[in-house]
């Protein structure tokens, strides 16, 4: 995006969020603030079996209630399913059977056997209660790790729960470097399964209007264009016959991306009733039922020379799929393996993924769905530098990439360009003041207390040109006023977009900020467009906003020169004002000019059409927009209590030019105390016969401001090779925080000899590591 010469640009300041004033005030309007006249609800009944064949369903008892308006079974909605593939898997890619209601057997436990719909949700919830299923219990695949050799299945026509698989060249190829190398290290990491738990929880409202067979809804998603494609191939109906609204959605994090079940089952009914039908998830249901992420383990194998430079990394890498997950997990899991050789040169190497069926929960997408490459390279990287008796951080600088080595591959092919790996680093560990920290570390152990550091660096794809992310639409409409509106697909989900785009939009056109105002979420009025997901909203909106504004930006130069009868290249447009700047003195405002363009077109210049309003579409020519970060954690480690506390957190950020330092950081800071959650925390726990044993947040634990320190940020710029050189940052915080933190868990405990396997590490989990280490250390003495 070009600034305006001679102006301070909009962007790359902290400007004030537009977003705050409503969301602060509790003026948001949420789907759950849709009322519509008659409005329905509807409650699901649920299966209590991971696993069972459905014998029968009585909805008798609960029809009668008063105030019932319906109660569905799959026999009355599923027959009204045309189509349901996703845009981002495509039509022809193999995808797990997706029924809206379960039919002839449940397959975790919070299946959707039944939908009520009432006067209200607690009529709704009251009848629910009165529906009879006759259930034929059946055992259920509840460890998705011996899954793949379980004579059960989780789909009958899935023997052997194999989702589907993929990898690169064969193992066996680095036999040969493995063996004759000075040093092999291997790892393996249970990463357990958690979520992305937004604020809000799933919603969708749907409302059918039969005499022109037209469909409104308004919907908790990041992708309003997506559920109306869905929804359009779900029912058969042509695209703009449906509209689709998204207002305020409190957090994603790629959960809200795709329609699920449960609103596939919405818009079936919808379509049965005589009024809206509203379905509001409770966090029970969230989360017994929206999805599971980062369930998976892998063993990762690295050989060493002698000098401790990487020679060959290997990654075997297992994932569970959960009963129905959303989209395919092999198409979202490659980047897994693809990326698992991160920001390091390492000549050689291959994997191999596994994607698995379980009784359980399906698997979502959730801010980095890849994360677990970083925590299979980083945490492995710590082990080996142990085994070779390096610090972590030597053996890293012998090992990164920096800047001036690029553009490169890693060993599958993915290129590597306009990124600062060892940059970060190195400013990450200056903020930290690494040496000292050593020293202090060492001071701390003579005193029986065990302080530890870790580290994580990443590479991380933004704004990838797969089809349905590879094109981003916007239009701008100066009013006659002189107000200029931008609408584009986005939504507020959290990430400041409506900021982002007034910030762009003013900096492209050359209006005041004050006079921008942006439109989003609505697909009857907003050009079409793939949503927040992949850290793309930055980048690809900055490439729609510049080609779109361009256009008029040149008109309001034509109309200013024809009026101030001077050439268009001596116009300064500046803020919302035209002036000559060879003459200066008097000139138009935007207003002025708008007024010429809609109300005195015998005024324009010959060629310039009447109006200011236009369209335009940015198609990204790069394969991917790389970003990069290092994290830094230290903690403290009870050793009696196995109660971790961290210190200091700090992260270096290479994100391109910041279009909002506030923003980015937002980001950062979100993204990172996630991360920690799935470190030390958050555990969506199975028992042996798949009950959920985390429904409630008693259970299911966060952390709170009292568990996460001050997140300290440092910046590299990297221009990307993007529009205005902007790089996505929405998933980095997620992907780096949970290895950094094991990493310095793992630091702290080496005195002891602990090896970390398994994840989340709770004070019990972290006794029972040391315990076993002075198991181990007994019998060898």
């Amino acid at each position: 995006m070009a600034r305006n010469v001679g102006d301070a640009a909009y962007a790359g300041t902290r400007t004030l969020r537009v977003e705050d004033l409503r969301l602060l005030t509790g003026a948001g309007t949420y789907v759950d603030d849709v009322v519509r006249p008659g409005m329905l609800h509807a409650c699901f009944v649920r299966s209590p079996m991971a696993r069972a064949r459905i014998l029968g369903i009585d909805v008798s008892e609960a029809s009668q209630l008063d105030g019932v308006h319906a109660v569905f079974v799959a026999q009355d909605l599923n027959p009204g399913v045309r189509e349901q593939w996703y845009t981002l898997n495509g039509r022809d890619d193999p995808d797990t059977p997706r029924p809206p209601l379960a039919e002839g057997e449940v397959r975790f436990v919070g299946d959707p056997v039944a939908m009520v719909v009432a006067a209200d949700r607690y009529i709704a919830e009251d009848a629910a209660e009165l529906v009879v299923v006759d259930y034929d219990p059946l055992p259920p695949v509840v460890d998705y790790a011996t899954a793949l050799d379980s004579t059960e299945s989780v789909h009958a026509d899935r023997r052997g729960n194999l989702v589907g698989q993929l990898g690169g060249r064969p193992m066996a190829d680095l036999e040969p470097v493995f063996e004759n190398a000075p040093h092999v290290v291997s790892q393996t990491v249970y990463q357990q399964s958690h979520g992305p738990v937004p604020m809000e929880t799933r919603g969708i409202v749907a409302e059918w209007a039969a005499a022109g067979g037209e469909m409104t809804i308004w919907a908790a998603t990041q992708s309003p264009h997506e559920v109306r494609s869905f929804c359009s191939r779900l029912l058969g109906i042509a695209e703009h016959r449906v509209r689709v609204v998204m207002r305020d959605t409190g957090g994603g994090f790629g959960q809200k991306v795709l329609p699920q079940r449960e609103d596939m089952c919405v818009m079936l009914a919808a379509t049965k009733l005589p009024a809206a039908l509203k379905w509001i998830e409770d966090r029970q249901e969230h989360l017994l039922a929206a999805g599971q992420a980062r369930q998976e383990h892998g063993e990762a194998r690295m050989a060493f020379d002698d000098d401790g430079r990487i020679l060959a990394a290997t990654l075997d890498h297992v994932q569970d799929a959960g009963a129905y997950p959303t989209p395919s997990p092999v198409q979202s899991g490659v980047a897994v393996g693809m990326l698992f050789p991160g920001p390091y040169r390492i000549p050689e190497g291959t994997f191999s993924s596994r994607f698995v069926f379980s009784n359980t929960s399906g698997r979502v997408a959730y801010r980095g769905p890849w994360q677990y490459e970083s925590m299979a390279r980083e945490t492995l990287l710590d082990t080996a530098a142990r085994q070779l008796k390096l610090d972590p951080v030597e053996l890293r600088r012998r090992n990164m990439l920096s800047r001036d080595e690029l553009p490169t591959a890693n060993f599958n092919g993915m290129p590597y360009d306009h990124i600062s790996p060892r940059e970060t680093f190195e400013q990450a560990l200056k903020m930290l003041d690494y040496e000292a920290f050593r020293r202090e570390q060492e001071r701390a152990r003579e005193q029986g207390r065990y302080l530890g550091v870790g580290t994580c660096t990443y590479v991380e794809p933004t704004a990838g040109a797969t089809p349905f992310h590879a094109t981003e639409g916007a239009t701008i409409r100066i009013e006659p006023s002189g107000k200029v509106n931008v609408y584009v697909a986005g939504g507020s989900c959290g990430n400041s977009l409506e900021t982002t785009v007034v910030q762009l939009t003013a900096d492209a056109l050359g209006a005041a900020i004050e006079d921008v105002s942006t439109v989003q979420g609505d697909t009857a009025v907003t050009p079409y467009g793939a949503g927040t997901g992949g850290s793309r909203s930055g980048p690809m909106t900055a490439g729609a906003i510049a080609r779109t504004a361009g256009e008029l930006r040149e008109r309001i130069l034509a109309i200013a020169a024809h009026k101030l009868e001077v050439p268009a290249e001596e116009v300064e447009f500046i803020r919302g004002r035209a002036t000559s700047k060879r003459s200066g003195g008097a000139g138009l405002t935007l207003a002025e000019i708008a007024d010429i363009a809609y109300y005195q077109v015998h005024a324009l210049p010959p060629g310039v059409p009447a109006g200011l309003e236009a369209s335009g579409r940015y198609h990204t020519p790069h394969l991917m927009i790389w970003a990069n970060a290092t994290h830094v954690c230290t903690c403290e480690v009870d050793v009696v209590t196995g109660e971790v506390t961290l210190l200091r957190y700090i992260v270096s950020e290479d994100c391109g030019p910041m279009i909002n330092p506030s923003v980015v950081e937002g980001q950062i800071f979100g993204g990172t105390v996630q991360g920690i959650g799935g470190a030390l925390y958050e555990h969506l726990a199975y028992d042996e016969d798949g009950n959920p044993v985390s429904t409630t947040f008693m259970d299911y634990l966060l952390p709170t401001a009292t568990e996460v320190p001050v997140i300290e940020v440092g910046h590299v710029e990297t221009p990307s090779p993007g529009p205005g050189g902007y790089k996505g940052v929405g998933e980095g915080g997620a992907i780096g925080s949970a290895p950094a933190v094991v990493n310095a868990v793992a630091d702290a405990l080496a005195p002891f000899g602990v090896r970390i396997s398994r994840l989340p590490l709770t004070p019990s989990s972290i006794v029972g590591l040391l315990e076993e280490a002075r198991a181990r250390q007994a019998v060898t003495r």
